[in-house]
């Protein structure tokens, strides 16, 4: 929120310096973000008035003026701007004057110059060459009564500040001028200026007709028909201004005057063309499916229950708290207006405008709350400003209240506050902090009670309570009190890797890590993860972040994707992170929520050559196996096992599921080549996605002597149907009885017949691997004929699991 601290110290004016006030707003809560002045630092200029205008006798685009300053003689200043004539007043800047720096960054010095021939003493100005706005098209015209010699800051008020707040969803009562000036009295005790109860004569007897439907939607409706307005009315300059240094610009009168009421006291209004509302009456309710609106910024949109609406008795005409319809939207042939100050309910509008892909200045103040105490004040200080600027009469006012919000009373315990602040506060010092903030309050034997009043409905809880009555005593006044209680480090067990240990492997192996949103895009859902039914959000940022991930895999190739869109020729990036999954298992606590499992996984995908470019090597792209002894090396010193499985987002016949002690912890493989196509990727990357708390696991380590025994090793080669697997070639060896003796088998050699090769003793759809055997014996040096036994134990093994014979 943006506004000029003039405007500011009108309602209440502490005795602070500039950067005193903002020290003191931050501290209370109501972060003052960035302070800025209305106009850059420039001196020696004064309004002047333009007594003639002489074409130049040698340059047909500048003007010869004679310009009144207040002094005893007219200047002449050389002028090439299409505004410059007689009787105008503008900003002059005199000999010796220096403007804000232009784009050099240098300030710019006023000097009499020749321009073709002809003196000029001085300079007119634009408001671009003043730094005030980015308008350069002709001279800055001033009021015609502005003082002649005036200087130009102190007619335009240009010492002023602008103070921007970041205010957070509680300090709705903030998003006014006069809301943060209550704030300020109460923090500094300087007075706060009431506001001036406006009320108009009734001189007109037209109405609108009134009926709220939905009491859950709208709790107070006012409103007012004036009639006899002139919408080419001039807004005031002093309003416009206020306007500008709020970031709101100009649009005509009647929209000025809306704007303006809202930035001062906080209340949005809507103003309708009443002539355009049919049948003279009013509905306020919900919507209806398939009904549609235009809106004033042009879009046409679809409206459903769930949102509010005010309809004629011939069509909705305005989107409930949000935004005006185009049919009855003031236009330069309105004679008549109804002046609509409405209180919508917070969780009737909250979100409705992101639904439409926009936010109004009147919807973010109405999913906050607004004061449904002052719809009809608001009423008559709207209908003031207008007959003062547009004329009309005004006709009588009407109110309806069908629901309004009844505060409920909240208790603060003295000793509660002592505990959760962190120091002494007395009875009276609650009391004069909430008092001080407007809040009624009383105190019965060390408990006080305070009835919120109607603008603070963030008031609910005693931690609210406690909140304001610090936030008025001051956050620096805080103790530094060291923590009393004891700091036990929270040991993790021997088993369980230190999850930043893992991070650094994976840095280690090359890969980047990347964080990205849990919210993901339904087709990547659908595509990737085969999850027809993904966790859907209510309120989604973004429409394309509309659901809740279940696999990292599409997170991981936006960002593959994002690189490779950069010119990157070699993308390695991991991630951790949590999933989403629905399981009705799963029960409420602190830290799940009932019916959804939320496991944390560690994926990641590798693109482009296996090594960065180098000399010693050629370029080869990354296959399943490079990733796969990525996986190996993250899981050692536990042995992961792979079987061939089918993913989604993964090619059939290169995918494979990873298993740790013959439970499933994952998947690696290939994208699958409709995927790689439909993303546009020139070669396919390889993915794997293991289950986190599997990887963090590891066993401890068991002491063994070295054996006084050398090994023996022991080539074999034996012929196998082509349906054998490695895996299963390695575990029938290996569980063959060769009473502990066998320590290894290691495939290192695999023969198939080709079109070219002469191999008899092959039949078809079998091939030949050779298995190199390793032996040892703790107890005793290995014999010749004990090896051989071993040998033939494990190729009986061979023959019975997996039908092997020795080839010959």
């Amino acid at each position: 929120m943006q506004f000029p601290e003039s405007w500011l110290r009108s309602f209440c004016n502490p005795s602070l310096t500039t950067q005193q006030l903002a020290d003191t707003l931050t501290m209370a809560g109501l972060e003052v973000e960035e302070l800025s002045p209305v106009a850059p630092p420039f001196s020696s200029i004064v309004v002047g008035e333009i007594k003639e205008a002489e074409q130049h006798p040698d340059a047909d685009r500048l003007r010869v003026c004679k310009v009144d300053v207040g002094q005893p003689e007219l200047l002449p200043i050389v002028c090439g701007a299409p505004n410059a004539r007689v009787g105008i007043r503008v900003p002059c800047a005199l000999v010796g004057a220096e403007l804000p720096p232009g784009e050099d960054g240098k300030p710019f010095k006023i000097k009499v110059g020749k321009l073709r021939g002809v003196e000029s003493y001085g300079m007119l100005c634009s408001a671009r060459e003043l730094g005030l706005s980015e308008d350069h098209g002709g001279l800055l015209e001033l009021a015609a009564d502005a003082p002649v010699g005036q200087n130009i800051r102190e007619h335009l008020d240009l010492d002023d500040t602008l103070f921007t707040l970041k205010l957070t969803p509680n300090l709705a009562h903030c998003l006014s001028v006069y809301g943060v000036a209550r704030e300020v009295s109460a923090l500094t005790g300087a007075p706060l200026q009431a506001l001036p109860e406006a009320q108009v004569p009734v001189t007109a007897s037209e109405q609108v007709k009134v009926e709220v439907q939905a009491p859950d939607l709208c709790g107070r409706f006012s409103g007012r028909v004036i009639t006899g307005v002139n919408t080419d009315a001039q807004t005031p300059a002093w309003m416009v201004d206020r306007l500008a240094r709020c970031g709101q610009r100009s649009v005509s009168a009647l929209v000025d005057i809306s704007n303006y009421v809202m930035f001062e006291l906080g209340q949005p209004s809507h103003i309708f063309d009443a002539d355009k509302i049919a049948g003279s009456q009013l509905q306020v309710r919900w919507g209806k499916p398939g009904e549609q609106l235009k809106l004033l910024n042009g879009n046409t949109v679809t409206l459903d229950e769930t949102v509010g609406v005010i309809a004629d008795t011939k069509e909705v005409e305005s989107l409930a708290g949000i935004m005006g319809g185009d049919a009855t939207s003031v236009s330069d042939d309105t004679k008549n207006v109804y002046v609509e100050v409405a209180f919508w309910w917070p969780k009737a509008i909250a979100g409705r405008s992101r639904r439409y892909n926009f936010s109004t200045d009147a919807g973010h103040r109405y999913e906050r709350g607004v004061d449904p105490a002052r719809t009809a004040q608001v009423v008559e200080r709207i209908s003031q400003l207008i007959l003062e600027i547009c004329g009309g009469q005004a006709g009588p006012a009407s109110d309806v209240q069908p629901n309004m919000p009844q505060p409920q009373p909240v208790t603060l315990r003295v000793e509660r506050a002592c505990k959760v602040i962190g120091m002494p506060v007395t009875e009276e010092q609650c009391l004069n902090a909430l008092r001080g903030l407007g809040l009624p309050a009383t105190a019965q034997n060390g408990v006080i009670t305070v009835t919120p009043p109607t603008y603070r409905f963030d008031l609910q809880l005693e931690e609210d309570l406690i909140e304001e009555v610090i936030r008025v005593i001051g956050y620096e006044k805080l103790p530094t009190t060291p923590p009393q209680a004891p700091i036990t480090p929270k040991l993790r067990r021997e088993t369980e890797r230190n999850p930043y240990a893992v991070r650094r492997q994976l840095a280690g192996l090359g890969y980047q890590e990347t964080i990205n949103y849990s919210f993901v895009e339904e087709r990547w859902e659908n595509e990737l993860a085969g999850n027809a039914n993904p966790i859907r959000l209510m309120n989604p940022i973004a429409s394309q972040m509309s659901v809740m991930r279940s696999s990292l895999i599409g997170s991981l190739l936006n960002v593959v994707k994002f690189n490779l869109d950069r010119k990157a020729s070699r993308v390695r990036v991991f991630e951790v992170g949590a999933v989403f999954l629905r399981d009705d298992s799963v029960v409420e606590s602190d830290s799940s929520v009932a019916g959804f499992a939320q496991p944390t996984r560690v994926a990641g995908m590798a693109y482009g050559p296996v090594q960065a470019l180098q000399w010693s090597s050629k370029d080869s792209a990354v296959d399943f196996y490079d990733v796969k002894g990525d996986v190996e090396a993250l899981l050692a010193p536990l042995r992961a096992t792979f079987e061939p499985a089918e993913h989604p987002a993964l090619h059939p016949g290169r995918c494979a599921r990873v298993l740790v002690d013959g439970k499933a912890i994952g998947f690696v493989g290939e994208l699958h080549p409709r995927w790689r196509q439909a993303y546009d990727l020139p070669q396919a990357p390889v993915v794997f996605e293991l289950d986190w708390d599997a990887v963090l696991q590891r066993p401890l380590p068991k002491f063994a002597s070295v054996s006084k025994y050398q090994a023996a090793e022991r080539d074999i080669a034996v012929i196998v149907k082509e349906s054998v697997t490695h895996d299963a070639l390695v575990a029938a060896a290996m569980a063959a009885p060769t009473n502990g003796t066998l320590r290894s088998a290691v495939v290192f050699d695999v023969f198939r017949a080709g079109k070219n090769s002469q191999a008899d003793w092959l039949a078809a759809g079998e091939k030949s691997v050779a298995i190199r055997l390793q032996f040892l014996n703790e107890a005793a040096a290995h014999t010749d004929e004990s090896l051989e036994s071993a040998r033939q134990a494990v190729l009986q093994q061979l023959a019975s699991s997996v039908g092997a014979r020795l080839r010959g």
